[in-house]
């Protein structure tokens, strides 16, 4: 019997050749998008290992989260988006952000991280077996998490806790609306306002009350039934994740000296997305006593720790709704886009099924 992994022979009319099936330490199977558009772009192939910079970590893949904003990367829309990721099609083929695995390897100057040590985080093409982050953007992962569950921790976490500390400012006491509360930034803004002290109400569809109950808020509101919105509550911070409500509807449920904080946002056209209600919520706020404002999360270490702590301490845990192997990912973006997620949706990049081409 021939050893594992040893060149076989294959005999032709004129001679015998010898064919190499050892798999290349060089090369690895990834999640590749060669131009913008839907989910059929996203499509399994080959390619080369990321190479390590001296300020990057090298990481084994065993998880990706699947978020929104890898979506808008995948179509390229809003168009401004291209102007940072590549006109015409984009610029780094292998998309996803979100990671959780063991560090590979490291660059020279790298201090904080060596090899084997088990991290998460933000990463450059986490739709793959290997992917390389930047040291400051990574973090150890949680004792006594599940590796998948670090997986899609990063990104969406660390936005819910920079909406809820850094720019809503929440406080023990307050009463924080989550609107989308089941949804991938809606579950950690909960479960972190919560953890601050405030009193949290969060809204969802009807199939997804359960879980928004299950993570301790006060109340919940059907939004297909009710318009969170109109009622006679006043909140002290209202947290818009992914909304397009109307301004003045968010202003009029504002307490007098209340804050808005808008979470990305949805629909508002293929060139401007969304971003034109922000910009106007951020001039509407200069001239009024209730405080609107949006913001670019950021990627850094200190607010993965942050999230770390929160995790380890029982006040936060993902919430992962379906989990695919890595060659479906075309599969996991359509159902993150149907709206039928409870959570997050994360790829498991090591029980990936080793099919090349499969979409």
């Amino acid at each position: 019997m021939s050893a594992p992994n040893a060149p076989t022979a294959t005999t032709t009319n004129s001679a015998t050749i010898e064919l190499d099936v050892s798999p290349r330490p060089d090369r690895m199977r990834a999640i590749v998008q060669r131009r913008y558009g839907g989910a059929d772009q996203l499509v399994l192939d080959e390619t080369d290992r990321p190479t390590v910079g001296d300020h990057d970590v090298l990481i084994r893949v065993v998880a990706a989260g699947v978020d929104r904003g890898v979506g808008h990367l995948m179509t390229g829309r809003p168009y401004p988006t291209r102007l940072g990721f590549g006109l015409r099609r984009p610029r780094n083929p292998i998309p996803g952000l979100d990671v959780s695995g063991v560090v590979e390897a490291v660059g020279r100057g790298v201090t904080r991280f060596v090899e084997g040590d088990r991290v998460f985080g933000v990463a450059r093409g986490s739709f793959a077996e290997y992917a390389i982050a930047a040291e400051g953007k990574l973090a150890a992962a949680p004792h006594g998490l599940d590796p998948v569950a670090a997986g899609v921790l990063a990104v969406t976490g660390s936005t819910a806790l920079q909406a809820i500390e850094d720019h809503g400012r929440v406080t023990a006491g307050q009463h924080v609306l989550v609107l989308g509360a089941s949804g991938g930034v809606g579950t950690y803004a909960v479960q972190i306002a919560r953890a601050v002290g405030a009193l949290v109400t969060g809204t969802a569809s009807t199939d997804k009350l359960d879980l928004v109950r299950a993570l301790g808020v006060e109340s919940t509101i059907d939004h297909r039934v009710d318009d969170p919105l109109s009622g006679d509550v006043r909140y002290d911070v209202i947290v818009d994740t992914g909304g397009n409500r109307r301004l003045r509807d968010l202003r009029r449920a504002l307490a007098p000296d209340g804050t808005l904080v808008i979470v990305g946002g949805e629909g508002g056209g293929r060139w401007f997305g969304g971003l034109d209600r922000q910009l106007r919520a951020v001039a509407w706020s200069s001239v009024s006593t209730q405080r609107m404002t949006t913001f670019v999360a950021s990627e850094d270490a200190d607010h993965l720790e942050r999230l770390v702590d929160l995790v380890e301490a029982g006040a936060v845990a993902p919430v992962v709704d379906r989990r695919f192997p890595l060659h479906r990912a075309a599969d996991a973006m359509r159902y993150l886009e149907s709206g039928a997620a409870r959570g997050k949706v994360a790829l498991t990049v090591a029980d990936a099924d080793p099919v090349v081409g499969e979409r």
